[in-house]
């Protein structure tokens, strides 16, 4: 089968990019014909090792522009972007074609809706984010650190600024949102990959009711190690310190706690969280590989994110790596901790309830038993690589007809 990726980036700067890029890997490894179309390089060298063709714009991104204004164009609709998808999908044997969308909002814009409305070849989607039914993608209100409940471009999100920077971005937010659900993106697609199941109680009431839904969960990338050794160390914070992960929450609950937060990781609140808390300890940007070892020797993994998240992987490779978590209420990785077993829940942007977590496993006995029992759990059915491949496998051959379905037919755009 012939598999076209569709991203941002064809590089890894985020767990988005990783899913995208391992499974592209992954594919062409079981003899898949794999394509990589992304907006933004450069290309990671193991796509060209592994036979993975890269049709790259050498385009920017959002993150990098030096303002929305120079980048609005581009930002709003793409039409480089959409003519090159077009073309590449015209080259393709809709028999045998998957069109696979993984990103498409920080690079591509609305503009590949219409060529995803009009492919003959089927088209599949992995919901990383919330672009499809919020304009800022994760029903998250920046100026009050919280979640969002209002209804997307409804009247009251439409007079209230939750934009991370000024109301007039967000009204660009709007527009932009407005223009993907008029222009096919939605209509488009043929079959919606979730990766928890928050993620689909949150996106179905704005997607057709007609959708088809696969749950495919992301890899993840761990070795079975074995329970640790005590004694545990301390409490961490792993990811980018922004806002919406937290990190303040942790920070809070930390001194009310009596216990040193360590951060792992940069972000733009790096400065102010040194500036207010100097007993915590920062470490920065670090390896995969320092991460893992950071997770390792850890008391737990604290994951205080105020936002819905959709699968967050740093939970998972902290429960494969037998260290317990503490992890928010709202957020989807809370789906992975049992609660009192492998971690505990605590009450989202409550630094009291985090530090009452902390302060049950500041007993070394608690703290080991929860990660020998998270370690257990994780590796009686591991989130590997080649399940999440049989996944995609298996949702491809669904859409292409070949599992008693009929193929389906050209939509114009």
């Amino acid at each position: 089968m012939k598999v076209i990726l569709v991203a941002d980036h064809a590089y890894i700067n985020g767990g988005q990019a990783k899913v995208s890029l391992e499974s592209a890997i992954g594919l062409a490894g079981r003899g898949h014909e794999v394509v990589l179309f992304a907006a933004v390089g450069p290309a990671d060298p193991r796509l060209a090792e592994a036979g993975v063709r890269t049709v790259l714009l050498g385009q920017s991104d959002v993150t990098t522009a030096g303002s929305l204004a120079a980048f609005g164009v581009q930002w709003l609709w793409n039409a480089p972007a959409a003519a090159a998808l077009r073309a590449l999908i015209a080259e393709s044997d809709p028999r045998d074609t998957v069109v696979h969308v993984h990103a498409w909002a920080k690079a591509l814009s609305p503009s590949i809706g219409p060529v995803l409305q009009g492919s003959a070849a089927p088209v599949v989607y992995t919901a990383h984010e919330y672009y499809l039914a919020c304009p800022n993608g994760g029903f998250y209100d920046y100026p009050v650190a919280a979640t969002c409940h209002r209804v997307p471009n409804g009247a009251a999100c439409l007079a209230h600024n939750c934009d991370s920077r000024t109301y007039p971005r967000k009204l660009m937010r709007v527009g932009r949102h407005a223009l993907m659900r008029r222009t096919g993106l939605v209509e488009g697609i043929d079959a919606m990959i979730t990766i928890s199941r928050l993620q689909r109680e949150v996106l179905a009431p704005y997607l057709p009711a007609s959708m088809r839904w696969y749950d495919v969960p992301n890899p993840v990338d761990a070795e079975p190690l074995g329970h640790r050794a005590g004694p545990p160390g301390d409490f961490v914070f792993v990811g980018r310190l922004s806002a919406e992960k937290g990190p303040e929450v942790f920070a809070e609950a930390a001194r009310l706690a009596g216990a040193r937060a360590v951060f792992a990781g940069d972000g733009p609140a790096r400065v102010g969280l040194e500036a207010r808390y100097p007993e915590a300890r920062f470490l920065g940007w670090q390896s995969p590989d320092q991460v893992k070892a950071v997770l390792r020797g850890a008391r737990a993994l604290v994951f205080p994110s105020v936002w819905y998240e959709g699968q967050p992987l740093t939970v998972l490779e902290s429960l494969a790596l037998g260290t317990p978590v503490l992890v928010s209420d709202v957020c989807a990785g809370r789906e992975a901790v049992r609660h009192g077993e492998s971690g505990l829940w605590f009450r989202s942007n409550d630094p009291r309830s985090l530090a009452d977590a902390m302060a049950h496993l500041a007993n070394d006995a608690t703290a080991l038993r929860m990660g020998r029992t998270a370690y257990d759990l994780f590796w009686a059915d591991p989130l590997t690589l080649d399940r999440h491949l049989d996944g995609l496998e298996r949702v491809y051959r669904d859409v292409a007809g070949q599992e008693g379905q009929a193929p389906r037919l050209a939509r114009a755009g």
